[in-house]
């Protein structure tokens, strides 16, 4: 629309223009134009720390390679493959004692099940934390505030644990700072969604999952030169967010239009879409006003929340969502935990261990485009668990050759294809999760999400003990669990290409309204053929 259409709108009848988000944004704003890049890329940095924390501990946690007798003791029955059998004090580790925590509080032996204790309680804390952000993200604080509060809680919490005297600290620590960091996945995937047209959400959403392979990757060029002292890698890594939070997140990132509408605060959220269509290169007709979604009532602190366990319908989703979270959280981290057990350089094996999601995202990012969400996650869940029940064949083949642990080629294959469609799979269920829910719950709904991942994550370390006595179990569990979560997903509705609703009842009323037309469609198709 050009100048003159705008001033005639404005003399001809003095009427308002009134349009939802969605339609400001496709006809005005741009469906994605450089703001919303700029936006989605600044938001998507804080995955990295999300990386960070939630995987440090495969390096600052990691059993020490090798030990060395210090005592003529311990040199008489230096032919000992365990340390177990010697007294305190007449060996060490070939690294040093602050080369990781076991090493340092000598958790080997009789104290080896407290080597678990951080990790399970790291996980716990997400799931918590996934509860609470969620709230804070749709009733309260907001996107944008609750990121930089998670940010600022994950660098506090994570230098503090460079700190830790012992391991129940350590482990307390850890506990608080996995409540913290889950604050940042559940907020950046919403808050970068809700700023681009519906044709884009897939795709936007995926980025995110790019900026948590780079963390991942950057781990072991973090972890090399600090190898001999855990302590400094937290430090390092509680630096970034605290950066982030100050000099990138408060300045440059604009809160959720669509968030600001809900809670009654149109003016706010139609600034934000005039500065997104001023770096795009376009301007708003200056009559423009945004539609308020119904039932405004549920700007009300909490009451989105209350709505979506009263609401049938949303309740039903949001338990196969959580269902099929589990089981997809289970299978991603169990299988991802489960490369650590091969026969490789640590620092080597968990750089190909991320790698292995680039293709996962890439390829994901590509179908998105023009692929249903319920098809791509289902097949993607199909093949991930069909290539851990294959795995259990080569499993038992290496097995029988006895004495080696090294698997053959053709099992790392099987396994590389099993996680890169696990991890596919994982980045497709956000996405779907943020397209099922409306605005005044969509935080609320990934933190649900994001819980049930995290308690399949918890449980996950438990099977992959198991699977070193008997590898062929674990795999099977990982594949049953996989193929089930791919079937639950077929209860659920198709989003692609759909509008982001912004209250519980605009969507109930609009679905129902799609529902009955393309039933009358049906109908009338039956007639004319008749």
């Amino acid at each position: 629309m050009d100048e003159e259409e705008e001033q005639g709108l404005v003399k001809g009848n003095g009427k308002k223009l009134q349009l939802t988000i969605d339609e400001v944004i496709e006809e005005y704003v741009g469906s994605f134009g450089f703001s919303q890049l700029l936006h989605v890329f600044l938001v998507s940095l804080a995955w990295i720390f999300d990386s960070h924390n939630t995987l440090v501990t495969i390096f600052t946690d990691a059993q020490p390679q090798g030990w060395k007798c210090i005592s003529p003791l311990c040199h008489q029955n230096a032919s000992s493959s365990s340390v177990c059998g010697f007294k305190s004090g007449t060996w060490e580790w070939a690294a040093g004692n602050s080369s990781s925590t076991i090493a340092e509080w000598g958790l080997v032996c009789d104290r080896k099940f407290l080597a678990a204790l951080p990790a399970s309680l790291f996980f716990l804390g997400s799931l918590l934390g996934s509860a609470v952000y969620g709230r804070l993200a749709d009733a309260f604080l907001g996107r944008k505030r609750t990121v930089l509060l998670s940010c600022l809680l994950t660098s506090a919490t994570t230098f503090l644990t460079s700190l830790s005297p012992n391991v129940w600290i350590y482990s307390l620590l850890h506990f608080a700072n996995g409540f913290s960091r889950s604050g940042i996945g559940i907020c950046c995937i919403v808050l970068s969604t809700e700023a681009v047209g519906r044709k884009w959400r897939g795709q936007v959403g995926q980025y995110g999952f790019f900026f948590f392979t780079a963390g991942f990757l950057s781990l072991p060029l973090i972890a090399y030169p600090t190898r001999t002292c855990w302590r400094n890698m937290y430090k390092i890594i509680s630096f970034l967010p605290l950066v982030y939070a100050i000099f990138i997140l408060m300045p440059f990132v604009s809160d959720s239009p669509r968030w600001l509408l809900v809670r009654g605060r149109s003016e706010e959220a139609l600034e934000v879409l005039k500065r997104y269509a001023k770096v795009n290169g376009k301007k708003l007709p200056p009559n423009l006003s945004l539609l308020e979604p119904s039932s405004s009532t549920d700007k009300v602190a909490g009451k989105g929340t209350k709505n979506l366990w009263n609401t049938k319908w949303a309740a039903k989703r949001m338990a196969l969502v959580m269902i099929t979270g589990f089981g997809v959280g289970f299978v991603y981290y169990g299988v991802q935990l489960n490369v650590e057990n091969l026969n490789f350089n640590l620092y080597f094996t968990v750089a190909i261990n991320a790698m292995m999601e680039i293709p996962a995202v890439f390829v994901g990012s590509v179908l998105l485009s023009f692929t249903n969400r319920r098809l791509l996650f289902s097949l993607s869940a199909y093949i991930a668990g069909i290539s851990c029940i294959v795995c259990i064949i080569f499993s038992s083949t290496s097995h029988k050759k006895g004495n080696q642990s090294k698997g053959s080629l053709a099992q790392l294959t099987i396994e590389a294809i099993g996680f890169m469609a696990a991890s596919s799979a994982f980045d497709v269920l956000y996405i779907y999760c943020v397209e099922l829910f409306p605005t005044n719950i969509r935080n609320f709904a990934v933190s649900m999400l994001r819980q049930a991942l995290m308690l399949g994550a918890s449980i996950a370390p438990l099977l992959v003990v198991v699977g070193r006595l008997s590898p062929s179990f674990s795999f099977l569990v990982f594949g049953v669990l996989s193929i089930i979560s791919g079937m639950l997903s077929l209860w659920l509705p198709e989003t692609r290409n759909s509008p982001l609703y912004e209250t519980l009842e605009q969507q109930e009323e609009e679905e129902k309204f799609n529902a009955t037309s393309e039933d009358m469609g049906i109908e009338l198709g039956k007639e004319v053929q008749k």
